[in-house]
């Protein structure tokens, strides 16, 4: 309750400064009015003090932005200050009329303010034997009046805002581009995170499967060459263990390729094998209302897997805790570790889980300060 009161006064704040806003902004919309009549019809050369009106403009409208970024908090912060003055004059032109309106709106709200209070005070000045039912009435209606207000407070806050993404936003053209840019470089991050994952498995069958197998064809050689049965017997016995961990190893590859469980029973059974395989304990929370695609699913389980992978090996942890969610339209993952930190999210591993994470318009955090704890948090929609 007080953090909606405060920010509800925080919200007004900068509604009240908006509507101080609008003489001066009424002001310059005037005096540039003027001077787009007197200098109708020259040329851009004679055009002397364009660069200064439109250069105020943009200095205002910067101000603006600021200022909702800074009492608002509705994400105008994001906005790029205006690169050229035509759309903040235009802004700069529009905007009075809603710090207008906001002024009015607070000082209705004021009013409606001063008439609740006579609940307080109003019994002791009004002639009550003379006006027998005007102070009830009016303290419920200044009341009405100031809910009213606090709401249209909120409404003309939204305005601004609306205004300012209006003229100052980017164009449908601009975000296109940004968007373009983000599924290029997202496509690239995935190529180089499959790449990645295609050596690191040639990796671990080169220099684990691929030694077990010429391990066993040597020991059974050797027990076919062998003259004494007891010593082909043991040879055997030792071409059999080989062949079970050479087994051991292609299972565990072919596991950490994609896991069966992931198919046959979802993530929340794919997290439970990742935990069944750690070398310490692992704590693990599934709450999911309903399946989330296969795609955000299998990113999840990989993020999952590589941390608590990372956490055994690197953070000397002695137990990780694994939570997935969903929050709204999104998938939470957060794997944190009780290890000592110190992890770099730009090493080659959480970079990869970046790329994976990324190329579903996913977000991915690792906090991890010296002396831990280190905690990993992917957010992938799922919309």
């Amino acid at each position: 309750m007080r953090n909606l009161l405060a920010r509800r006064l925080r919200v007004a704040a900068g509604v009240l400064l908006g509507s101080l806003s609008a003489v001066a902004e009424l002001a310059m919309t005037l005096a540039s009015g003027l001077w787009l009549l007197v200098t109708l019809g020259w040329s851009a050369d004679d055009r002397r003090g364009e660069t200064r009106i439109l250069a105020a403009a943009r200095w205002w409208a910067e101000l603006q932005r600021r200022r909702m970024a800074r009492w608002y908090d509705t994400g105008t912060a994001d906005l790029a200050a205006p690169l050229t003055g035509m759309p903040a004059l235009s802004y700069v032109a529009t905007r009075w009329t809603v710090g207008l309106l906001g002024g009015v709106v607070l000082l209705a709200a004021v009013i409606g303010a001063g008439y609740a209070s006579l609940l307080v005070w109003g019994w002791f000045l009004v002639d009550l034997d003379r006006w027998p039912l005007a102070v009830a009435p009016a303290a419920f209606g200044g009341l009405f009046l100031l809910f009213l207000c606090v709401q249209g407070v909120q409404a003309v806050a939204l305005m601004d805002e609306q205004l300012i993404r209006h003229f100052l936003g980017p164009s449908d053209r601009q975000t296109l581009e940004r968007r373009i840019g983000e599924l290029a470089r997202s496509r690239a991050g995935v190529v180089e995170a499959v790449h990645d994952e295609r050596r690191r498995i040639e990796r671990d069958l080169h220099d684990g499967v691929q030694q077990r197998l010429v391990a066993l064809g040597m020991l059974l050689g050797r027990a076919r060459r062998a003259p004494d049965p007891e010593k082909s017997s043991e040879l055997l016995r030792q071409a059999h263990e080989a062949s079970q961990q050479a087994l051991v190893e292609l299972r565990d590859v072919a596991w950490r390729v994609y896991p069966a469980a992931l198919d046959e029973g979802g993530l929340a059974a794919a997290l439970e094998t990742v935990a069944e395989r750690a070398a310490i304990p692992v704590r693990l929370s599934c709450e999911l209302r309903d399946t989330p695609p296969p795609t955000a699913q299998a990113v999840a389980y990989f993020v999952a897997a590589e941390a608590v992978t990372n956490a055994v090996k690197h953070s000397g942890a002695e137990q990780v805790t694994v939570r997935a969610e969903r929050a709204g339209e999104l998938l939470r993952l957060r794997v944190e570790d009780d290890g000592r930190g110190g992890a770099d999210a730009s090493g080659s591993g959480l970079l990869g889980l970046s790329r994976r994470v990324a190329a579903l318009d996913g977000t991915l955090s690792v906090a991890s300060p010296a002396g831990g704890p280190t905690v990993i948090t992917a957010e992938l929609p799922c919309a």
